[in-house]
């Protein structure tokens, strides 16, 4: 594992098989033989198709105000229909389902795509670059945050445009924090909050239902994701690059605290099945969720009487900052359609994330404007939450390696953190084990497939 590659030069290898059993045990879709070869097209001499289809899972519970979106865009585009279809009920099943129709000639024109699915279909060649198509529709692509359309950027092109993007945020109870004694606001770090979480949960005690004053993420809800938060403030991580480094000291120690904090110390749990929704119900007093879970949860917490605060990640002993991951999901448009279905995609995919539609995008879910010239005053005023998202987007850091580009490693991550933290498995052993089957996917399935 001493190979070291940019990106960039990852990406540039084509026809990369993703190991079929990796990927059923994730839901994904399969980049082998369903390739479909891009070609030059002057967009100046297509028309818009009538008809388009859009494919999503409504992330952030989306749904009305896509529908929303559609109703506008047809208003403007009075020759153009969006067909909305919910291709599941997460960005697994929606991969699953572009996947499906690749045998098909009815593929949808535009899909919601995750952090790890987007490259799978860029190097299948089952979505098209977007560059040329933003320009043909008008679209000032660089009017979009940098760091949110670079990260879909692989041979000097954008395969996809920056939707319902995110980072994980703290919630926590207010009321629980002041009945503690304690600040209202987050905590710098995990350890200032180890100090504060025996207070909280002997303050919270005589509450009906209460449990703990920390409620870890349900795991089968993306751990590896949030987990890498803990991983990095203390020096570790799923990887470094290409390093594979889940069972390194730094990880191992990580790893432990979290297992401490359920089974030794008792001020923290995991969630069965949606940590949040723990939090609204008041039985826990703190939790780790997405932006894209805001508003949602602002709105639940009110109408349970609950009052809610956020913040940024805490940080490690090591490392205070950045420890935030970015997350979210992007727009594609297929590769296996009409020009004129792809023209009329990227006029659809250009106007639900022009500057005032992801306000509005925003203002709805709590996922991150995506443009830079979004005007969030009047979002700011309804909702003032969402600046503690925007402020925790300048020390975000980029993704491990061995979680975004290594199929199936999210689930295998998982499994491994269920291991510790549910079972008390030991530590050391547990993550030996992820590092492993990590290992092995990348060198039967990614290796190979490197340039150097």
């Amino acid at each position: 594992m001493s190979q070291t590659i940019n990106r960039r030069n990852f990406f540039a290898v084509t026809g990369l098989g993703l190991g079929t059993a990796a990927l059923a045990a994730c839901g994904g879709p399969s980049t082998a033989g369903t390739a479909v070869k891009t070609t030059s097209t002057d967009w100046s001499k297509v028309t818009p198709a009538a008809k388009i289809t859009f494919m999503s899972s409504h992330p952030g519970k989306s749904g009305d105000i896509e529908a929303a979106l559609i109703k506008d865009f047809e208003a403007a585009n009075p020759g153009i229909k969006v067909d909305l279809v919910t291709g599941g009920a997460n960005y697994e099943e929606v991969a699953q389902k572009f996947q499906t129709a690749q045998a098909g000639n009815n593929v949808p024109d535009v899909v919601v795509a995750s952090d790890v699915w987007w490259f799978r279909y860029a190097i299948a060649e089952t979505v098209m670059p977007v560059d040329d198509l933003l320009a043909a529709v008008g679209d000032k692509s660089s009017e979009f945050n940098e760091t949110l359309f670079g990260d879909y950027n692989y041979a000097d092109k954008h395969w996809a445009v920056p939707y319902a993007r995110s980072t994980p945020l703290f919630y926590y109870n207010k009321d629980h924090f002041k009945a503690a004694g304690l600040p209202d606001r987050a905590p710098t770090t995990w350890d200032e909050f180890a100090t504060w979480a025996p207070k909280i949960q002997a303050a919270n005690a005589g509450n009906a239902g209460y449990q703990h004053a920390y409620q870890y993420p349900a795991l089968a809800g993306y751990a590896g994701w949030t987990l890498q938060n803990v991983l990095w403030g203390q020096g570790g991580g799923w990887s470094n690059k290409w390093e594979l480094t889940a069972n390194s000291t730094a990880s191992v120690k990580a790893m432990t605290w979290v297992q401490q904090t359920i089974v030794k110390d008792g001020w923290a749990g995991v969630s069965s099945k949606d940590a949040v929704s723990d939090m609204t119900a008041g039985a826990v007093s703190a939790t780790v969720s997405s932006t894209g879970d805001l508003v949602g949860t602002l709105k639940a917490a009110k109408t349970a009487n609950v009052n809610i605060g956020v913040g940024f990640l805490p940080g490690g002993a090591v490392s205070a900052s950045p420890v935030c991951p970015t997350g979210g999901a992007g727009l594609v448009i297929a590769a296996k359609t009409s020009p004129e279905r792809q023209l009329a995609a990227a006029k659809f995919v250009s106007f639900v994330t022009n500057a005032a539609n992801t306000a509005k995008f925003s203002a709805a879910t709590g996922y991150m404007p995506v443009r830079k010239d979004a005007d969030m005053s009047a979002v700011l005023a309804t909702t003032p939450q969402i600046q503690v998202a925007l402020d925790q987007l300048k020390v975000t850091r980029s993704q491990d390696y061995g979680r975004v580009f290594l199929p199936g490693a999210d689930l295998e991550m998982a499994n491994a953190a269920a291991k510790i933290m549910n079972e008390k498995a030991d530590v050391a052993t547990t993550l030996g084990a992820l590092q492993d089957k990590l290992d092995g996917i990348y060198t039967k399935t990614v290796k190979p497939k490197l340039t150097s």
